[in-house]
């Protein structure tokens, strides 16, 4: 047991970097996208359909960018050298993450920021696989 301390230090040390990364790309999502997730969330229990609706897109499409920032983050983790390398392509898949969510908005022949607080779950799951996607694609860029 006495040889595992210093693999449980590594695995507190970079848990404790990457934790902290997810929790920021995280919020970095939900501040600059224009509709609050949390609320149309927490919404779902109403007995309108609307915000039972929204609040389903919301969730698919947090759930996503969370998936997808974790895959992102997990490439990260494992290929880092050291932890600033972590820190570095963590923040570099973080933004590439919020990036493609944009461009997304911009080519879709839909406005995703409008169609997911209407309650259109269909948008709100093709962002979560396109958030899934782009994450399995930055971490296979990121182990290159």
């Amino acid at each position: 047991m006495g040889s595992q301390w210093a693999n449980i230090v590594n695995f507190l040390s970079y848990l404790g970097i990457a934790l902290p990364l997810l929790g920021l790309g995280i919020f970095l999502f939900m501040i600059t996208t224009p509709y609050k997730e949390q609320q149309l969330i927490a919404g779902g229990g109403d007995d309108d359909r609307r915000k039972a609706g929204a609040a389903q897109a919301a969730a698919c499409d947090l759930g996503g960018k969370i998936l997808g920032l974790s895959l992102v983050l997990a490439s990260a983790v494992f290929h880092a050298v050291n932890f600033a390398d972590l820190v570095i392509w963590g923040l570099i898949g973080i933004i590439f993450q919020v990036v493609v969510f944009y461009i997304f908005e911009l080519i879709t022949p839909f406005t995703v920021v409008k169609e997911i607080p209407q309650g259109n779950v269909a948008v709100g799951i093709f962002s979560a696989f396109l958030s899934v996607s782009a994450g399995l694609l930055l971490a296979a860029l990121i182990s290159y």
